[in-house]
């Protein structure tokens, strides 16, 4: 790579839950649209922002990206990897752009229309007084937050009415919220889109040659209890590189947090800790939780049995979530005024790659964690304590594999760095 060319890479924001053949047209469409000459991702550690554990490990869908077109995977700090869509794209574009790097943020949408929504997303990160006080009347009315926005939007004169169904479709609004950030932070990455092909992302059917969507792909893996044979639907879903290494993983659902939950609300209770200390957890979310503390129930029941109209099972799910992994206000607070990325941790990467992690060292602003065990020497404060509190997240998974499949794991001083 010469010394002299700016932006060489474009990067991706992902979970990779898993990685399927979806995901590896993306990398390739980001390649050709950009010319980049390197693909970056930053990517969900072993919790995922629906508030769940990732199915794989957050090294196995490492190596699932590399393997697939991807040249560099780094970690999206834990606290916002499983935060709200607003503060997991706000984490995932400082990550990107703290490389020094990525000429591009490349993502998939149902719209495929980057200009209508970079436009929403400048209404939404500056906030128009007009849009703000239709904003606020919906919210007092009892609307849901997302139905409010809508509301705004609109009422406002912001928004053309035919052009509302933007907003009710999941990818069109991860991608705002990647523009919006983009918006906020002065990045000087540019916006490309990518049309979402084949099933939405809500559809859990999966039909051979269309591509299917992660949720039905965990779905069809939940329902063979992980055990996949090559005539598996999953495996008809995923590139040929990652059907081997999807055999031979051991795959984990929500349900496996049941006991962990059970035990972490007694703890506290107990403690008289309150849980709305913990991020996304408000003092009636709180009531709720205390009032149901006595009736052991999984993981899935227990958000069912709390979910109303305003909480919504993704938001009480990541709730839940926050305090099983320790996540309170307080550490979310001080990871946003550290802003949101301070260091870039590195997954695995191409050996092909090797010039690319040079130009980032040379150009980036945040340090690029690629030791473990140099980490303590390279950050400090905010910085270090949310890297300590990936590794703590990462460690408590690793449990949650071994005690469920009976096997020894790295752990976050003993794994390797993924290279292909």
């Amino acid at each position: 790579m010469s010394k002299n060319k700016q932006s060489c890479a474009v990067g991706i924001i992902a979970e990779y839950n898993p990685f399927h053949n979806g995901h590896a047209y993306h990398i390739k469409k980001a390649k050709e649209l950009t010319g980049a000459d390197y693909c970056i991702v930053a990517m969900s550690g072993d919790f995922v922002q629906r508030g769940a554990p990732a199915i794989y490990d957050k090294h196995t869908r490492a190596a699932m990206a590399l393997s697939c077109g991807v040249d560099l995977v780094l970690e999206i700090p834990s606290l916002f990897a499983s935060s709200s869509a607003e503060d997991f794209a706000a984490c995932g574009v400082a990550l990107l752009d703290g490389l020094g790097v990525t000429g591009s943020l490349c993502f998939g949408s149902e719209c495929g229309d980057v200009e209508k929504l970079s436009g929403i997303a400048s209404i939404l990160a500056t906030e128009p007084a007009s849009y703000t006080e239709h904003l606020k009347k919906a919210l007092k009315n009892g609307a849901t937050f997302p139905e409010a926005r809508n509301y705004g939007l609109i009422a406002s004169g912001e928004l053309k009415e035919e052009d509302a169904s933007i907003l009710a479709s999941p990818n069109n609004i991860l991608g705002i919220e990647y523009c919006k950030a983009l918006h906020r932070q002065k990045s000087a990455m540019t916006p490309v889109t990518v049309s979402r092909k084949g099933m939405g992302y809500h559809d859990t059917g999966l039909l051979k040659g269309i591509y299917g969507s992660a949720t039905g792909i965990r779905k069809a893996l939940k329902e063979s209890s992980g055990i996949l044979t090559d005539e598996s639907p999953a495996l008809a879903q995923v590139p040929e590189p990652v059907m081997e290494m999807m055999k031979q993983s051991f795959p984990m659902f929500p349900q496996d947090l049941s006991a962990l939950l059970n035990t972490s609300l007694l703890r506290l209770a107990q403690e008289g800790i309150p849980y709305q200390k913990y991020a996304d957890i408000s003092e009636e979310l709180a009531a709720r939780i205390e009032s149901q503390l006595p009736d052991y129930l999984s993981f899935e029941e227990k958000i069912s049995r709390l979910k109303t109209r305003q909480y919504t099972y993704t938001r009480i799910s990541r709730a839940l979530l926050h305090i099983m992994l320790g996540a309170t206000l307080d550490k979310v607070q001080s990871g946003r005024k550290a802003g949101y990325a301070p260091y870039a941790r590195v997954l695995g990467f191409k050996k092909s790659s090797s010039g690319l992690m040079g130009e980032i060292k040379q150009r980036g602003n945040i340090p690029l964690i690629t030791k473990t065990a140099d980490a303590g020497t390279i950050l400090e404060g905010d910085a270090w304590s949310m890297l300590l509190h990936d590794f703590y997240c990462s460690h408590i998974y690793q449990t949650l594999v071994q005690d469920k499949y009976h096997i020894k794991r790295n752990n976050e001083y003993t794994q390797p760095l993924i290279i292909l």
